[in-house]
């Protein structure tokens, strides 16, 4: 091979493997995402194994180019490693609930976010991580020829394996994952990887029939569809797909219709096709208008919610109160979209922004509500920006006097000190009154807050004089009477500065997880394989 083209093909090969690393590694992050959440505990997990990996590669490929002298066996473990990535979108899923349910019922004290998603991570993409890792002292080693130029070559080399390393970080973000999926993703980069290899062979005169003949396979399972579904255990399922912040699912059973987003086991919203109560956390939200002095019938309300999810909360207030505005923020496009798709939201019931809730406020859309709703969600908890007193102060400054806000609570707190004791310590700082109630059924808690410290007289009079026993809403509206306690702590806060949410929610998670695996060996004792799987599935 001709020293130009040498040149070329060592730093096409640069380009492309530190591409190809850092499109698995973002990817990475969403085959996770439906079984461990894609916190940023996650994230850190993800980025140190992946980096041990490439440090591990780094060692072995200088002692492999010493040891053996020839780039042959550089494009070889290339191919393998592209083989590796390629046949991840078909075994990954399979490894991880396989991962997920042995921990579960092996070691169901462990951390199950951080244990599972790290050993998931080693155990799919270890192998491909180390072997690209080898890449460039191989290529240092055994490309460089020009003696002279070495140092400049060298830089070069470097320089297009940082270069691909930055494409490959905003390809897969904004191009391959929202309009191809994740599993395609995986197999564009594989693709890319076999005709660099094709390439090297070609080029230096030697059998590249093995790598042309895997590239053209990898090629056209590009093009043919894929049954890429993470809850593969599911039958009715009715959507699957990923946007740019989150892997959606919607199911549809012959009630409701069902939204998960980056979870395959859990449920983030239900609608009921005949427009009746599902018993979900929203509902009990519903009883915000009652906090408010002055509240009657005919009352004209301004509502906000941040984070519209499926638009169940608007529909429900614009059915048992009529007399409602709602602005609804929602900062993933695809939800809102899905939220009219498949959850019946209408024009009317909600002027939907698309925007970071926190961002709206700042905005002139912002306007001054009688009710603000905060339930934005990240996976299992608050994102930290829409937990802290900074944040809390502008939704103040968005309330009218006497004005109610609501904060949906995700996970109970559990043994410890957690979220719902941060969150409301924190709100309490600010605000004259708040209240917390635990909901029935769900791990829900929702905090009712205001500066009105007549709230709760307000709520039982206007309560008691609106919503008799033959409304829907009665029963709702009792378990509020019956179960709010009141918060007086303000002495944990959550600042901008200092918001660990997602510890506490992953410790949260940890009890849940420990709790339900303890329900789950009691009910299954004895059993046999089929009826546990049958207990599993139904």
């Amino acid at each position: 091979m001709k020293k130009k083209n040498n040149n070329l093909i060592l730093y096409i090969t640069s380009f492309l493997s530190g591409m190809t690393v850092m499109a698995v590694e973002l990817s990475c992050s969403r085959l996770l995402a439906p079984y461990f959440s894609s916190s940023q505990i996650v994230w850190s997990v993800i980025i140190g194994l992946i980096m041990i990996c490439m440090s591990v590669g780094n060692i072995l490929g200088g002692r492999s180019a010493d040891k053996h002298g020839s780039l042959n066996r550089l494009y070889v473990y290339i191919w393998i490693a592209s083989i590796w990535v390629a046949l991840i979108p078909f075994i990954a899923k399979y490894l991880i609930a396989l991962v997920a349910g042995g921990l579960i019922l092996l070691f169901p004290s462990s951390n199950l976010v951080v244990a599972g998603s790290a050993l998931s991570c080693l155990i799919i993409f270890s192998l491909p991580m180390i072997l690209l890792g080898m890449v460039s002292p191989y290529l240092v080693k055994l490309g460089v020829e020009d003696t002279e130029n070495s140092g400049k070559i060298t830089g070069q080399i470097y320089a297009m394996g940082t270069i691909g390393s930055i494409i490959g970080t905003f390809i897969p973000t904004f191009l391959t994952i929202p309009y191809i999926g994740t599993s395609k993703t995986f197999l564009l980069f594989a693709l890319l990887l076999n005709i660099v290899c094709a390439l090297y062979f070609i080029l230096s005169r030697k059998n590249g029939l093995r790598n042309t003949i895997t590239a053209i396979l990898v090629f056209v399972l590009l093009l043919i569809p894929i049954n890429d579904s993470y809850a593969f255990w599911k039958s009715d399922i009715v959507y699957e797909g990923e946007s740019l912040y989150n892997y959606l699912q919607v199911e549809e059973t012959d009630d409701s219709v069902i939204l998960s987003t980056n979870v395959a086991f859990g449920v983030q919203s239900i609608y009921k096709k005949d427009g009746s109560l599902s018993g979900y956390y929203y509902e009990y939200a519903l009883m915000a208008p009652y906090f408010i002095e002055d509240m009657s019938p005919e009352k004209e309300l301004d509502v906000l919610v941040l984070g519209l999810g499926t638009g169940t909360y608007p529909k429900q207030m614009k059915k048992y109160i009529p007399n409602v505005s709602i602005d609804a923020v929602e900062i993933d496009q695809k939800i809102a979209d899905l939220a009219y798709e498949y959850f019946n939201l209408q024009e009317d019931e909600a002027n939907v922004f698309v925007n970071d809730g926190r961002s709206f406020l700042s905005t002139p859309d912002a306007r001054q509500y009688d009710i603000i709703l905060a339930d934005a969600y990240q996976d299992i908890t608050v994102p930290f920006h829409m937990s802290t007193v900074e944040f809390f102060q502008e939704v103040k400054d968005h309330l009218k006097p006497g004005g109610v806000l609501i904060v949906n609570v995700n996970i109970k707190s559990g043994s410890f000190t957690g979220v719902p004791e941060y969150l409301a310590n924190t709100v309490k700082s600010l605000f004259n009154k708040v209240y917390r109630a635990d909901l029935r059924q769900v791990t829900n808690s929702l905090l009712f807050v205001s500066d009105d410290v007549n709230m709760i007289e307000n709520y039982k009079t206007n309560a008691k004089a609106q919503i008799d026993e033959n409304n829907d809403l009665y029963y709702i509206s009792r378990y509020i009477e019956d179960n709010l306690v009141e918060m007086t702590e303000d002495t944990l806060l959550l600042t901008d500065d200092l918001a660990p949410v997602e510890i506490l929610g992953q410790r949260a998670l940890a009890e849940i997880v420990s709790s339900e695996v303890a329900s789950f060996r009691s009910n299954v004792e004895g059993k046999s394989i089929s009826e546990i799987f049958d207990y599993l599935t139904n």
